[in-house]
C-alpha cells in the first residue's frame, strides 16, 4: 500500500465558512474523508494535512522523500507566490499533483500563474472538493505506470 501526502495550505482550514459561492459548504474535515475513503478504495493510504504556515509546508514536503510514493498539494496562496514550496517539490523523486477547489485561472489575474504547476505531473482545478477524489484516482494511475 503506498503512502501519499496531501497537503493543504492556508485559509483551507476555513472551507464551508470561506467564500461558499467559491468554495462550495464542505469543510476541510468533510474533504479528509473523501480522501481516506477514497485512498482504500484506491489501496492509498492518506496523510492529510494542513497549514496556514509557508515554512511547515516546505518542511513536510522535505519530510516526504522516502517515506510517500507521492505528494497531492492545494498550496492555496501560496501556488502564485511560493518559490521555496517549488523548490522543495523539485527536489522529490515522486509524482505531485497539484488540486484546486476552485479553478484560479477564471479567478483574478494575480491567481492565473503557478510555480507548482512548473513541475506538477497533473492539475486538477475547477472540480470542486471532487477534485480531490480525481487527484488520488490520477495518482493511483501515475504510480502503477
Amino acid at each position: 500500500m503506498k503512502k501519499i501526502l496531501i497537503l493543504n495550505g492556508p485559509n483551507l482550514n476555513m472551507l464551508g465558512m470561506r467564500e461558499p459561492e467559491v468554495y462550495g459548504h464542505d469543510t476541510l474535515d468533510d474533504v479528509e474523508a473523501l480522501c481516506h475513503e477514497k485512498g482504500r478504495e484506491q489501496n492509498l493510504k492518506i496523510d492529510f494535512r494542513q497549514s496556514n504556515h509557508e515554512g511547515e509546508l516546505v518542511e513536510w514536503i522535505q519530510e516526504a522523500r522516502g517515506l510517500f510514493g507521492g505528494i497531492i498539494i492545494n498550496a492555496a496562496a501560496y501556488t502564485h507566490t511560493s518559490v521555496a514550496i517549488y523548490d522543495a517539490l523539485k527536489m522529490l523523486d515522486m509524482p505531485v499533483i497539484e488540486v484546486h477547489i476552485s479553478n484560479p485561472k477564471e479567478r483574478e489575474e494575480f491567481r492565473h500563474f503557478s510555480y507548482i504547476e512548473l513541475l506538477a505531473a497533473a492539475v486538477i482545478a475547477g472540480e470542486g472538493v471532487q477534485g480531490y477524489v480525481q487527484a488520488l484516482e490520477k495518482m493511483s494511475e501515475l504510480l502503477k505506470a
